[in-house]
This record gives C-alpha cells, sequence and structure tokens, in this order.
C-alpha cells in the first residue's frame, strides 16, 4: 500500500472513532498553558494512529498534537505530521466541520496528505505527483486576481490594523474552526484565500497546505517564505494561501513580522 492510500485508510478510521463520540458529549480537558481543550475521542484516535501507522512504517517518524513530541523525529528522513481532530472546539459543541488532518513528510516537504471530514464525508486528497481531490475528483483553487472583495477564510484577529502596513484590505471574512479544512476550502475553489497571522503549529496545515498546493493555490508563510516542516520547534510564522496575484499582494500589504 502507497502512502497515501495508508492516510486514506487511516483518516477513515479515525472517523469511525469521532462519529462514536460526537453529539454525545465526550470527557473534555484543558491542556496547560491555554493550548485549548482536548476530548477522549482526540486521545482515543490518536493512539489509533499512532499504533497503526506507525506499524506500517516502523522507520518514519512521528508528530502528533496530542502525542509528547521529543526530538527523535528529527533523525527520521518521514516523519507522519498528524492533527487527530482539527477543529476539536467545533467536534464538543457538535458541529460537523472538524477534520482529521494526516500528512506525511520527506526531508521537511510534505509528500502525501488527507483531511477528512467524517460528519460531511468530504475526503480531501493530494500528493506530490498527484492531483488534489475531493472524494475522488479533481479540484482547483480560485483563479480570482482581485485583493479586494476576495472571499477569505480568516479571523478578525488578523485584520487588525497593526498587522499591516497602511490600511487593512476589503476583504469578504468567512470562518471556519479547523484550519485543515480552511486550506481544503481554498483548494476546492469556495473561497479566494486563507490567512492566519498567528505562530501555526504544523500539525493543523501540514496535510491542507499540500492539498492547494496541489489545486494551484500558492502557499507561504506571512513573510512569503516556504513553508517547511518537521522543525525542531513545530511552528510556522503564519500562513497565506491563495490564487498567485492575491497571495503576493497580501504578502506585500502585511506589516513585516
Amino acid at each position: 500500500m502507497d502512502d497515501l492510500a495508508l492516510l486514506q485508510d487511516a483518516a477513515k478510521a479515525s472517523g469511525e472513532i469521532a462519529k462514536k463520540f460526537w453529539r454525545l458529549k465526550p470527557e473534555v480537558w484543558d491542556k496547560p498553558d491555554g493550548a485549548g481543550p482536548v476530548t477522549e475521542a482526540d486521545l482515543a484516535i490518536d493512539t489509533m494512529l499512532r499504533t497503526e501507522l506507525l506499524e506500517a512504517r516502523p522507520d518514519y517518524g512521528w508528530l502528533s498534537e496530542e502525542t509528547e513530541d521529543t526530538r527523535e523525529r528529527l533523525d527520521h528522513e518521514h516523519v507522519f505530521i498528524v492533527d487527530p481532530i482539527d477543529g476539536t472546539r467545533a467536534f464538543i459543541n457538535g458541529a460537523p466541520t472538524f477534520s482529521h488532518s494526516l500528512a506525511l513528510a520527506k526531508n521537511g516537504k510534505v509528500t502525501a496528505a488527507v483531511v477528512y471530514l467524517p460528519m460531511l464525508d468530504r475526503l480531501y486528497c493530494a500528493a506530490l505527483d498527484t492531483d488534489a481531490t475531493l472524494n475522488g475528483t479533481k479540484i482547483l483553487a480560485s483563479a480570482r486576481k482581485e485583493t479586494e472583495g476576495a472571499s477569505t477564510l480568516t479571523t478578525k484577529v488578523n485584520l487588525a490594523d497593526h498587522l499591516w502596513h497602511e490600511s487593512v484590505p476589503e476583504l469578504d471574512v468567512h470562518l471556519r474552526s479547523s484550519l485543515a479544512y480552511r486550506l481544503c476550502l481554498v483548494a476546492q475553489g469556495r473561497f479566494d484565500l486563507m490567512l492566519t497571522l498567528r505562530d501555526t503549529w504544523e500539525w493543523d496545515v501540514a496535510a491542507g497546505c499540500l492539498i492547494a498546493e496541489r489545486a494551484g493555490a500558492i502557499v507561504t508563510d506571512q513573510r512569503g517564505d516556504a513553508v517547511n516542516f518537521n522543525n525542531a520547534r513545530p511552528l510556522l510564522h503564519g500562513l497565506v494561501a491563495g490564487p498567485e496575484g492575491i497571495q503576493s499582494d497580501i504578502i506585500l500589504r502585511l506589516a513585516p513580522r
């Protein structure tokens, strides 16, 4: 079984576990240092994924939101980068827009990626040598050229005046709780742009970045630099994804960081 098929099977298995807890008041804990909530479903999925994926690829490294990180992964050429449930708050609130985000990186570059929304039956996939797909059908990012009015997945905190050179662009702002899903919606062309200016955990976006790129979107950090994964501290300097013209215009308008 190739890596993409392995991730697809694992994502579907994750969905089966999530369905057993969704809207059934799973046990919830708050992580230390204000890192957000975690549920018994997150932990059950993480355990399953770590067991199944590393059994299939015992020489690969492991990075997951719900597994204590170690530097051991830095010694591996291939590393799984996983968020068992991206959008945990949505999951807790009974919203269907949470996702399972599974990626495989080789020497810092994502080579296979799956984002699965089990309650909506949406399976987004891509590999370095394939198109991005939704449920097996090719998807393409927006070809919009004008920044003003671009439909944008972001939060109000990213539109604060001090984050921009001059005025904040006039964007048509929307929200989805899962960063992975936001990137997939850009890949699908349902929205033009995805923007987050906070430090961004790798597991939230690794899979979505490749899916958006294979759909034709440009994806960089907020400085305009290419994103690399399996860093010693697994954080990116924000993320901007969208059509080439809009994406580059946004980067130019952002205040230096």
